[in-house]
């Protein structure tokens, strides 16, 4: 099976089941998510991972499984915002385990535990509040926001993608990622705009500009987070973050663009809903 069709069926089974779980209800869709946090923060930790750089895995895993957790409840409305006090404590224990961890650079490791939180953990736990964006009293399950972010997110990647192997000439960052185009990136750009103005027919809570606005920063900031990771992993001697994905690597690989435009695009959203 070559790595095209192999690419092909992981993302086909992906989506659908992503789809499939943003369907049901946000219960399922955050016991997904939080499943896909507990990999994406093992595989982080295993990447960097190296003779001088050694992360506290299991701390840094389960704080951010606690944050993405508590997160979860705060947002279907079963605890209140003081539950997020406790992940903060788990934080300043990471710096007292490294005390009994005994390990050379500590200030390194504490550094790498904490960066797979913020780069990992919190972008994940942000996805929970995109059904109820305007934090009302009533909780509410409204799948808009959601589904309208991954199509737009998918649309970008998918048409990247094609155009980028078909037409692209012009690096778009040759020192990271000698793959990227100008020409991927642009006609991604047209097609995720194009989907957005296809998406406000259906989804109309917000206006149309306001979903061009969406497409714009997960475009924008959707190609940073492709960057990102591609400097990560070549920092790290690595082609993919992980091997879990096949034909699309690791969940990294998989939710690059994702965990760089979540935070902005629900910035967005709490100022205009």
């Amino acid at each position: 099976m070559n790595n095209l069709l192999r690419r092909t069926i992981t993302g086909i089974v992906f989506i659908v089941l992503i789809m499939g779980a943003i369907f049901a209800d946000q219960q399922i869709f955050s016991l997904l998510f939080l499943f896909i946090t507990i990999l994406g923060l093992w595989e982080f930790y295993t990447l960097v991972e190296s003779d001088s750089i050694k992360p506290n895995k299991l701390a840094g895993t389960f704080t951010g499984a606690f944050i993405f957790a508590s997160n979860a409840f705060i947002a279907l409305g079963i605890a209140s915002n003081r539950l997020l006090l406790f992940g903060f404590l788990l934080i300043f224990f990471i710096f007292l385990l490294e005390l009994y961890r005994k390990k050379s650079n500590p200030f390194t490791n504490i550094s790498y535990t904490f960066l797979g939180l913020i780069y990992v953990a919190i972008p994940f736990s942000l996805l929970n509040y995109f059904p109820n964006p305007s934090f009302c009293d009533t909780v509410l399950y409204n799948k808009t926001y959601i589904l309208g972010f991954f199509y737009l997110v998918w649309v970008y990647e998918t048409s990247a993608y094609v155009v980028g192997t078909t037409l692209g000439r012009k690096k778009l960052f040759r020192s990271v990622s000698p793959n990227k185009s100008w020409e991927g990136m642009i006609g991604g750009l047209v097609f995720t705009l194009a989907a957005a103005r296809v998406i406000s027919y259906f989804y109309t809570d917000i206006t149309t500009v306001n979903w061009l606005v969406i497409a714009l920063i997960i475009v924008g900031f959707g190609t940073y987070g492709d960057l990102f990771e591609s400097m990560l992993k070549r920092s790290n001697n690595a082609k993919d973050s992980g091997r879990i994905l096949p034909g699309h690597g690791g969940i990294l690989d998989r939710f690059d663009g994702v965990l760089f435009a979540t935070p902005f695009v629900f910035a967005y959203l709490l100022l205009i809903t």
